[in-house]
């Protein structure tokens, strides 16, 4: 069952919990979304488990999915925000170890230092979380597209149905509230 209604009518009967329909879409889509994830990142590792990821969630929360129109489009989606998240994790695994090793040698490390440095670390992802709850939805939905997507101005524009100064501006005073909230970091 291949093609936009095929994928559509599988996605349905795995809301359903038709498993064998899980299986399907699984066979028929994994391969791409792989290769679509390998062009997105350029790791074969990354790319395979983020996809296996995608899969299990689906699964997972097969009674809280919505309707989908485009299955294929729908899951690459969902595929490259679990790539990003993927990488952004990997990253900071990455940025930690290599402070660590900056500092002598790790595992001379007091426990306490580790346990403060992990704190801290949590305490700026929860003032992060209080100062994006501080922007407005336009304000965030344009941070997304600028920073996350990678989109020009003149792309955010379009997307967002408004003039590439608004554009401007609304990015503008959202990076000034965020300053503003997180000037001692």
């Amino acid at each position: 069952m291949k093609g936009k209604l095929g994928y559509r009518l599988l996605w349905e009967r795995i809301r359903e919990g038709d498993e064998n329909a899980f299986f399907d879409l699984y066979a028929a889509l994994y391969k791409d979304l792989v290769n679509f994830g390998i062009r997105t990142c350029g790791n074969v590792d990354v790319a395979g488990e983020a996809t296996d990821q995608v899969f299990v969630t689906i699964w997972e929360k097969r009674d809280k999915l919505d309707r989908v129109e485009n299955v294929s489009s729908y899951l690459m989606t969902f595929l490259k925000r679990k790539i990003l998240r993927l990488l952004d994790k990997q990253q900071k695994i990455n940025v930690a170890l290599e402070h660590v090793k900056a500092e002598d040698d790790w595992m001379e490390m007091p426990y306490e230092d580790f346990i403060i440095r992990v704190q801290t670390n949590e305490i700026i992802q929860l003032r992060l979380k209080e100062a994006l709850q501080k922007l407005t939805f336009r304000q965030k939905q344009l941070i997304h597209l600028k920073f996350f997507e990678g989109l020009s101005y003149e792309q955010i524009a379009e997307v967002a149905q408004v003039t590439v100064k608004t554009a401007y501006n609304t990015l503008y005073d959202a990076l000034k509230i965020l300053r503003e909230e997180l000037n001692e970091f």
